[in-house]
């Protein structure tokens, strides 16, 4: 229950600062009081880009998804067949064809390699990145909230936070919110209740969700209620009332999918595809497949608001979901796909379409791949196993060039047959974009790290 101090005394300055005391990674309402013409946008090494970096936890086959090698022998060839694409004679996996009919509108990387075959978050949460989310090196160069609004600049996204009947998160395989050695302050943001309490959007009061808004907007109306009748809203001044009602509703709106029109929801809306019914339930991870088709197209949805509302990195994924070894646990990779692809395909479309309707795609960098590929050759139960030379990788968005394929993979789809791109290079990728890399390299402050990364390492060539 809020409480915000005896309002039959007087309510001063420091009152309402406390009030204000948001658990938004360190940005009270002094701070925007502070620099309240500053923007976001404002800070010179930042480009203004976002970065939606949607992993693809398990591990996704390079095969099924963009590179199906038809003229290979059957058990290395798709499982899922092949769709001819926009581009000609670029083919993708059977579960694929939204995307294949947009293949003009985003980039594919065909030697892309994580490194090696062992379950983790290293593309995103690795050695690579400092053992941080690439969303806290973000933060920690851009501040942890917007000045402008108090959006929290670096977010990460479980299917909690659009359904909480959803399992709770796998963390057994790495911790999205790592930051290394660059301090807690600079973690993501987590919604909903696989968040922590205390950094969920809170008036000194722990709101168990973000996505509870009924219980904000009470406490919200208590507060002005209190204001009004004490007098004080006069004296508060017209910047702090701003910066009061941009907080409590502006930061909790963006996560609010019921803001959103119902017919961009419903065209997100990846329910419909995987219905449990449609699901054969003797796979271990039968509720994860579930959790998926009922979570990933709002996840991605939400991504789009936030990153529309000045979010600058975030992070998307379900439950470890794309294993496909047919065991005890998951499905095999034909079975699999349709469980994995059809959401994946229709989720990235919705996104594809429309951020390129609101003018957003060369705002907003999609970065999709998972911690490592599947084997070449299906495996005598019909899965594929673990496999760390080759992964799927699609970029869109961001300034970067589209409707290209980048690189080659053996005959087999086993190994990158020309330069291999690294984990090096697709952080590269997302530093040039959010970042003035020139600035970046020379500016004081910088972690070294940070500096060395802009200056050393290169881009996906032909992206940039």
């Amino acid at each position: 229950m809020l409480s915000v101090g005896d309002f039959s005394k007087p309510f001063g300055r420091r009152e309402f600062l406390r009030i204000g005391g948001l658990g938004l990674g360190g940005l009270s309402l002094a701070d925007l009081l502070r620099t309240d013409g500053q923007a976001a946008g404002g800070n010179p090494l930042t480009t203004g880009r976002s970065v939606v970096f949607l992993f693809m936890h398990g591990g996704p086959s390079q095969i099924e998804t963009f590179d199906p090698k038809m003229e290979a022998p059957s058990g290395i060839r798709s499982a899922t067949g092949e769709l001819a694409t926009k581009l000609p004679g670029i083919t993708f996996g059977g579960t694929m064809p939204q995307l294949a009919a947009r293949a003009d509108k985003f980039s594919i990387v065909r030697s892309f390699q994580t490194g090696d075959s062992r379950h983790d978050i290293k593309p995103i949460v690795g050695k690579d990145s400092f053992d941080a989310n690439i969303g806290s090196i973000y933060s920690r160069i851009a501040g942890t909230n917007r000045t402008d609004n108090g959006m929290p600049t670096n977010v990460a996204l479980f299917p909690k936070a659009v359904d909480d009947s959803t399992m709770t998160r796998i963390s057994n395989f790495g911790k999205f919110e790592s930051v290394g050695n660059f301090g807690s302050v600079y973690a993501p943001f987590i919604p909903g209740s696989d968040g922590d309490a205390q950094k969920n959007l809170k008036l000194n009061l722990p709101l168990d969700r973000l996505d509870d808004r009924r219980s904000l907007l009470t406490n919200l109306d208590d507060v002005k209620w209190a204001l009004e009748n004490a007098g004080q809203a006069g004296g508060i001044g017209k910047v702090r009332e701003q910066a009061f009602s941009t907080i409590l509703g502006g930061v909790a709106d963006a996560f609010d999918l019921s803001k959103e029109d119902p017919a961009t929801v419903a065209r997100y809306d990846t329910a419909p595809l995987m219905r449990p019914s449609d699901i054969s339930r003797h796979w271990k991870n039968y509720e994860r497949y579930v959790d998926n088709g009922k979570a990933l197209g709002k996840l991605m949805l939400m991504a789009r608001r936030l990153c529309e509302a000045g979010t600058g990195f975030v992070t998307v994924t379900t439950n470890f979901v794309w294993d496909m070894h047919s065991d005890v646990n998951n499905a095999g990779v034909e079975e699999g796909m349709r469980y994995m692809g059809s959401p994946f395909d229709h989720a990235v479309s919705a996104f594809l379409d429309d951020v390129e309707a609101r003018g957003l795609s060369d705002k907003i960098l999609l970065v999709c791949c998972g911690e490592m590929g599947r084997t070449p050759r299906i495996n005598a139960r019909g899965g594929r196993d673990h496999w760390g030379n080759l992964s799927p990788l699609l970029l869109s968005g961001g300034g970067v060039n589209s409707g290209q394929v980048i690189g080659q993979s053996t005959r087999d789809a086993g190994e990158p047959l020309t330069t291999p791109m690294r984990n090096q290079n697709l952080i590269a990728t997302i530093m040039h974009t959010l970042f003035d890399v020139a600035e970046l390299r020379i500016a004081q402050g910088v972690p070294p790290e940070v500096a060395r990364v802009a200056g050393e390492w290169q881009p996906i060539p032909g992206l940039l």
